[in-house]
């Protein structure tokens, strides 16, 4: 996929972050416990996975076709990342504020995003650390900074700027990996893998933490749009899994940032009562689009992923019968 598509499907991934991450707060905050909005994520995201896998013959071919893929274990694990995110984020942000949170996270992102790239974790293959690219990191950690001036700063607890490093650093590696499981079949069959995973996690943290007993309580709210997080987290998860193949982690990382800044805007436009986001979240979103530009320049890619062969393509194409079709 050209950089430019691949980018443009990452942003629009980064809103549908920026709705799931509000929608699952809300929710959370209606019922008086913050993993309940991760529990309904991540059984929704799971449904909708499993419906998916009903309808569609090809989801089946992709997964049959990863089993003979023979990919190393760790590369199905891409998903605790993911669930590890959602658990920091409901220990750190009540405490640092979102603000603080945030430009840690993104903070680790970055820096994860370089060095797996450097590494060739990412289907995309070695990606140089040059000027540019680091370069675009530093740029892209200010612009959040810009955007989340004059919002809430909590306390600022060492050890939970420290998770919230972490927290973007393990979704560095997330996207890596379920990217290997991707480019080895389908991007279909990536998303099933990430969920698998990650939902089990989830639920396990969320019972750890007493969640279950806040939702056996009821109390429910009637609102429908509060139960879309899994939605928007399976379409998260699949422009991620687009833009690591095609560009790399970093300006994935990049891209979904430059969404999220994007969908902030107009949830603060369109829903009431919200904080203002003024001019600051403007000038972070020229600075995120100048950092995906500039990061850009020092793309060299050194070992690109090797195109299906022509059996893997035609098993693609395979249906439940056994038919190929053409």
């Amino acid at each position: 996929m050209p950089a430019w598509l691949a980018l443009t499907v990452t942003a629009l991934g980064g809103v549908a972050s920026a709705s799931q991450s509000a929608v699952n707060a809300e929710l959370g905050a209606r019922m008086g416990s913050a993993p309940v909005g991760a529990i309904v994520n991540n059984v929704v995201g799971s449904l909708l996975i499993g419906l998916g896998l009903l309808l569609f013959p090809t989801m089946r071919t992709g997964l049959r076709v990863l089993r003979r893929a023979r990919l190393p274990w760790w590369s199905y694990l891409g998903g605790i990342g993911g669930g590890f995110f959602v658990i920091a984020a409901t220990y750190a942000v009540p405490v640092l504020g979102v603000a603080v949170f945030t430009i840690a996270q993104v903070a680790g992102n970055s820096v994860g995003g370089l060095a797996v790239d450097r590494t060739g974790l990412a289907p995309a293959g070695r990606l140089v650390i040059s000027g540019p690219r680091v370069a675009g990191a530093v740029l892209g950690i200010v612009a959040v900074v810009v955007a989340q001036a004059g919002r809430p700063v909590g306390q600022l607890a060492v050890g939970l700027v420290a998770l919230a490093v972490a927290a973007g650093l393990t979704v560095a590696v997330q996207s890596a990996v379920i990217g290997r499981v991707s480019a080895a079949s389908t991007t279909a069959a990536g998303t099933v893998v990430n969920f698998a995973v990650a939902t089990p996690f989830v639920l396990s943290v969320a019972a750890l933490l007493g969640a279950f007993g806040v939702a056996a309580r009821g109390g429910w709210p009637a609102d429908w749009f509060l139960y879309l997080g899994g939605l928007f987290g399976v379409l998260v998860m699949i422009a991620l899994l687009v833009g690591v193949r095609s560009v790399g982690v970093l300006r994935t990382g990049l891209g979904i940032l430059g969404g999220q800044l994007v969908g902030a805007l107009l949830i603060d436009v369109l829903v009431p009562g919200g904080p203002s986001a003024g001019a600051g979240m403007l000038a972070g979103a020229a600075l995120i689009l100048l950092a995906v530009v500039i990061s850009g320049r020092g793309s060299s890619p050194g070992r690109p992923t090797p195109p299906r062969s022509t059996a893997t393509i035609l098993e693609l194409s395979t249906d439940e019968t056994g038919k190929t079709s053409r």
